[in-house]
């Protein structure tokens, strides 16, 4: 459902989470992973709301913040609609799945903590693919989805081609250590076939109704792909 002239509504997945680990420094969400997936979508025709686990004002990971970014992401954070939504994420047992066409993670270290875990989270997701929606994430994002299951008992990726933040990426970044687990080897292990490029370029990849990236600079890259699926179909 969404209002005259929209083509339809799209949700949008944040972490809530802020320790980063055993490291002095606060992760959250990616700033630039929400913004350019928000603004590609809402220039499309889209309506979109953001979910977070607990609801409220997530945070922010203080490395994707600093001036130049929120200068270069300036269109999307003085947008009013933006603004609130960001302000005042909705829970996940405010969201009807019913009214989504698509759901989007974004990343940021924080993901990889709250949401895989997060039941109702995992079952807007299986319920939005399940209606005929797609499902998509970016970098860390694609975490959220490792324990997404389908009625037929399988993990969503199972099966299917997917990417997200790689090892070597891990690595470059020496945060190996610090992490809960590597995102490449969970979504080997629940069967999915995993692709990369090389660490920090642009990378995303389509398999039918599932659309992921590899790393911060493959949001964009995602935002166009899932618009292409969307529009493939017939609006919900």
């Amino acid at each position: 459902m969404g209002k005259p002239g929209s083509k339809g509504r799209v949700l949008i997945v944040v972490t809530g989470h802020e320790q980063f680990g055993d490291l002095e420094r606060r992760t959250g969400y990616w700033l630039s992973e929400v913004t350019h997936f928000y603004e590609l979508l809402h220039r499309a025709g889209y309506e979109l709301d953001i979910v977070s686990p607990n609801g409220g004002r997530p945070p922010v990971d203080e490395k994707s913040a600093g001036v130049m970014d929120r200068w270069k992401n300036r269109a999307v954070l003085k947008d009013p609609e933006y603004i609130q939504k960001m302000g005042n994420t909705l829970r996940p047992d405010q969201v009807d799945p019913k009214d989504y066409r698509a759901i989007y993670y974004a990343g940021g270290h924080g993901v990889m903590w709250d949401v895989p875990e997060n039941t109702a989270m995992a079952n807007l997701a299986s319920k939005i693919f399940e209606n005929g929606g797609v499902v998509s994430a970016v970098c860390h994002g694609p975490c959220g989805i490792l324990n997404v299951k389908l009625s037929n008992g399988k993990y969503l990726v199972d099966g299917r081609k997917v990417t997200g933040f790689a090892n070597v990426e891990e690595g470059l970044l020496r945060l190996t250590p610090h992490v809960p687990y590597l995102l490449e080897e969970e979504l080997k292990k629940r069967g999915g076939t995993y692709k990369r490029s090389l660490p920090f370029v642009p990378y995303a990849v389509a398999d039918g109704r599932l659309v992921t990236g590899q790393n911060p600079f493959s949001s964009k890259a995602v935002a166009r792909r899932v618009i292409k699926v969307l529009e493939e179909q017939a609006p919900a």
